[in-house]
């Protein structure tokens, strides 16, 4: 399923360690989910989306969402027809959410439970 551009689950420690340099001091990756080429991590601090761009994938746009900043998210299970779960977060300051595909081979509720915690504070 990953060919189609839908999301896996990848080792925390791993992406803590891929992606140290974009990290604050003392900051720690909860969950982190591979597409294609983009990753999307879920840290102590915010919600970190990293966008390879172009043919090579040289170019790449990190994303920064502080968990303040969301104002409202949603999940959608993966059916028995739709074998894909959705994550939707909408950003203060934006009408339109920023919205993920996860296989259903990734916990949703993994990732609803993660922005619950972090969201509510």
């Amino acid at each position: 399923m990953a060919l189609f551009g839908n999301a896996h689950t990848i080792d925390p420690a791993t992406a803590q360690q891929d992606f140290a340099r974009l990290l604050g001091q003392n900051e720690q990756v909860h969950a982190a989910y591979q597409l294609i080429r983009d990753t999307i991590l879920f840290t102590d601090r915010r919600l970190i989306l990293v966008d390879k761009q172009g043919i090579t994938g040289k170019k790449v746009e990190y994303h920064s969402v502080p968990y303040r900043s969301i104002t409202h998210f949603a999940v959608e299970t993966a059916g028995t027809f739709d074998l894909d779960a959705e994550l939707k977060i909408w950003v203060s300051g934006t009408a339109l959410p920023i919205e993920k595909t996860f296989t259903k081979g990734v916990d949703i509720y993994e990732v609803q439970a993660i922005l619950t915690q972090y969201v509510a504070k």
